[in-house]
């Protein structure tokens, strides 16, 4: 009998207790749990949006000069048509800045000016140019270039990469050869260790100098937050002229600023005569620098403003400004820790 009872009791028991159960989900408040399905909804779509590669849409680009001489508008008057600036390619370009920059990496620049670290091996497909230089397939001249090899096959380069392009170092800098993703030039290479500056994996690149070679204009830029970027200045500029033998186009792409110059002093075409200087001169790549009026003395005091500003293309491959924006941005920009980008 008590056998029975005990099991009666268990029965009575479990069965109690499944009731009380079914009563405890059945009262669950359905507004609570619409609630908390939402929230994870929203968790949900918050995490994909951060995964999600940035587009120019995401950019919010504010106007907060911090230089505010000789400033143009957005959309201004050129003699009887008009010009702009481009910020819609502007925001794109600076959500590809964002995006590569989402993910931990160690960086790197290509440097080879005047050669310094040796003449590039030729490139199996090349050929001479208007300036009677040899250029690989995508017109990028020898001179003052780094060798891009196929990774593993080290023959012959099959491109050249620019002085001054950005890259993500994948390979240890010790070895003497070092694999190398490109960010300012596409895909993924190999390159003697001699002709790469390792710049580390803190470097951060917030500060952006945008040159429109179809405007003539300059336009700074400044990360202040998750996609936000401040205007810092808005300026007329004169880039490089296609004229052989002796200037040079400026030419297009993602290159780091590299060294500074207060003077930096030039030759007269064909000679080894310095003619004058350049002040404030920030150097990104090859011979092409942003820098001031230049003089035609050696000793002739800064020149702040020139009529040729923002007119048409007459430098040496150089970004002409008024000299105190090029102040400005030797002063706002820190070697190997900003950009200069290059549009068209």
């Amino acid at each position: 009998m008590r056998v029975y009872f005990t099991l009666s009791l268990l029965i009575i028991g479990a069965a109690t207790w499944s009731c009380n159960r079914n009563q405890q989900t059945e009262t669950v408040d359905p507004a609570e749990q619409r609630k908390a399905d939402s929230l994870e909804m929203v968790k949900k779509a918050e995490e994909e949006a951060r995964k999600r590669p940035r587009t120019a849409d995401d950019i919010k680009l504010s106007t907060e000069l911090t230089y505010d001489k000789h400033t143009l508008e957005e959309i201004y008057p050129y003699q009887d048509t008009t010009r702009r600036f481009q910020l819609d390619k502007i925001k794109e370009k600076l959500a590809f800045v964002e995006n590569f920059q989402r993910a931990p990496a160690s960086y790197a620049v290509l440097q080879n000016r005047k050669n310094k670290n040796r003449e590039a091996p030729l490139v199996k497909n090349y050929h001479r140019n208007e300036y009677k230089l040899i250029s690989d397939s995508l017109g990028t001249e020898r001179y003052q270039a780094a060798p891009l090899y196929v990774v593993g096959e080290t023959d012959a380069p099959i491109i050249y990469g620019r002085d001054g392009a950005l890259a993500k170092l994948l390979s240890s800098d010790t070895l003497d050869m070092v694999k190398l993703e490109g960010v300012s030039f596409e895909g993924i290479w190999e390159t003697p260790k001699r002709y790469v500056k390792a710049i580390g994996d803190t470097v951060t690149f917030h500060r952006v100098a945008f040159v429109d070679v179809t405007n003539q204009n300059i336009l700074t830029a400044e990360r202040i937050g998750d996609c936000e970027w401040a205007i810092r200045s808005m300026n007329p500029a004169t880039s490089g002229v296609h004229k052989p033998p002796y200037a040079h186009e400026t030419p297009l792409g993602i290159f780091v600023v590299q060294e500074k110059k207060a003077k930096m002093f030039y030759l007269k075409d064909g000679t080894s005569t310095i003619h004058g200087y350049a002040p404030y001169a920030s150097r990104f790549t090859n011979g092409a620098y942003i820098h001031g009026v230049p003089t035609q003395s050696v000793n002739a005091p800064i020149i702040e403003h020139s009529w040729s500003l923002g007119t048409t293309p007459r430098s040496h491959m150089c970004v002409r400004n008024a000299s105190s924006h090029a102040k400005f941005v030797y002063d706002w920009t820190e070697t190997f820790n900003a950009l200069v980008i290059v549009i068209e």
